[in-house]
């Protein structure tokens, strides 16, 4: 062990109330920046895996066409010159085998589905309602989309055996007062047909077990009279953050429009982000209480100590070897609180995962979602010694300052 921690250890145990308190902010502000970014980026996630397994993590829409105009060259020239105008939006997906085909091609594409979608109006014996039909290849969709294990009630078997059948969702079903085995109408374009509801899913977002109804694509086709073509292509990817480079690059080759689940989720993920900020601010404060303890602690300290300052001086100690002992007392204190702390931390982030929340909504979830990841840990720590070891600098760079002469004299600033 140095002479300067040594010296560092004496000059803290001198102080332990002071100390302690330093102690227990530093352990509480790094505890509970653990536990809010975990519980914060534990919902985020959750809320992601949601979305990526019902939309997919991209999707093919309208075709891309260049609208151009001809111009006649001045000066008597007889030749044209073609200028671009810009894009033109064409709605829907006219070649969605070919589009599949073509995607297979892109390495980070795990698989790719076509659904085709409409406005539709349910009928059932008590209530009607209006909702949007999507037709879809069952297998190939089941490859795009979590929607096998969103069943709470049937089976996939059954949908996939009955040409009539329809997956319908939680919150729909339960307004019209339809379950497993019943029929209802669907009536779109002056089309009526008659479904079987082979199985009810849940998502948790609620914007979805409202409205949407499952079908078979040749179903949906007859129902919207649309014998070609599909409204999109669902999209999903090995790696999802990669969605929005793969997106353009897809756009370049296919000539279709290509939206990345962020572009898609843009407004809840700012959300998300502004929360995790928030907390960290908020919590952020006991470990500046833990600086400005210290800081008033180490203060104290030197007023107390001048004379061993002076001693040490005299006997050849350099201005950098006072401000170590003084640091050495902060960063004591401080790997100690941020051990404690992240242990505290990962405690707390355990007991929190088991605690009862049910949520519906946006999501589903009958407990507190959690996020173990060791950045939040690292940031914890990050944020804790930025403010004490600042805090802990000026009275370090003061005890340095002293002179021997001075404190003998009374004269020490």
């Amino acid at each position: 062990m140095s002479p300067n921690l040594r010296i560092a250890l004496r000059f803290l145990t001198a102080k332990k109330r002071a100390m302690l308190m330093s102690l227990s902010c530093t352990v509480l502000g790094v505890g509970l920046f653990v536990l809010t970014q975990a519980t914060t980026s534990g919902f985020e996630e959750f809320f992601i895996k949601t979305i990526l397994g019902t939309d997919g993590a991209m999707r093919i829409e309208d075709k891309i066409q260049d609208t151009l105009r001809q111009m006649t060259a001045g000066g008597g020239s007889d030749f044209q010159i073609s200028q671009r105008q810009g894009l033109k939006y064409i709605e829907g997906v006219e070649e969605p085998k070919l589009i599949i085909n073509a995607l297979k091609d892109f390495s980070n594409v795990s698989g790719a589905a076509p659904v085709l979608r409409g406005s539709v109006l349910v009928r059932a014996d008590f209530k009607n309602e209006s909702a949007q039909v999507f037709g879809i290849s069952l297998e190939e969709h089941l490859k795009v989309s979590d929607l096998g294990r969103q069943i709470v009630q049937g089976d996939v078997a059954t949908f996939r055996e009955q040409p009539t059948g329809a997956l319908m969702g939680r919150v729909l079903a339960d307004r019209l007062q339809l379950s497993t085995g019943s029929s209802f109408i669907l009536e779109a374009q002056g089309q009526r047909m008659r479904f079987t509801v082979s199985a009810i899913y849940e998502t948790g977002v609620a914007d979805i077990d409202k409205l949407r109804v499952y079908v078979h694509l040749s179903e949906a086709r007859s129902l919207l009279q649309k014998p070609s073509g599909v409204s999109f292509v669902q999209v999903n990817l090995f790696e999802k953050d990669r969605a929005p480079q793969n997106s353009i690059q897809i756009q370049d080759v296919l000539k279709h429009s290509a939206k990345p689940w962020q572009e898609r989720e843009k407004s809840w993920l700012s959300t998300f982000r502004a929360l995790r900020i928030s907390s960290a601010i908020t919590v952020s404060v006991f470990t500046l209480i833990a600086g400005l303890a210290m800081f008033n602690t180490l203060a104290m300290i030197v007023l107390e100590k001048t004379k061993d300052i002076a001693i040490l001086r005299s006997m050849g100690y350099e201005r950098r070897d006072i401000t170590q002992i003084f640091l050495w007392q902060a960063g004591i204190v401080l790997a100690i609180g941020a051990f404690l702390g992240c242990v505290v931390g990962a405690l707390s982030t355990l007991g929190v995962s088991y605690m009862p929340l049910p949520i519906s909504g946006i999501f589903k979830t009958e407990t507190f979602v959690v996020s173990w990841n060791i950045w939040h840990y690292v940031e914890a720590i990050a944020t804790a010694a930025l403010m004490v070891m600042i805090a802990s600098l000026i009275p370090a760079r003061r005890a340095a300052r002293l002179e021997p002469g001075d404190i003998v004299r009374g004269t020490a600033q």
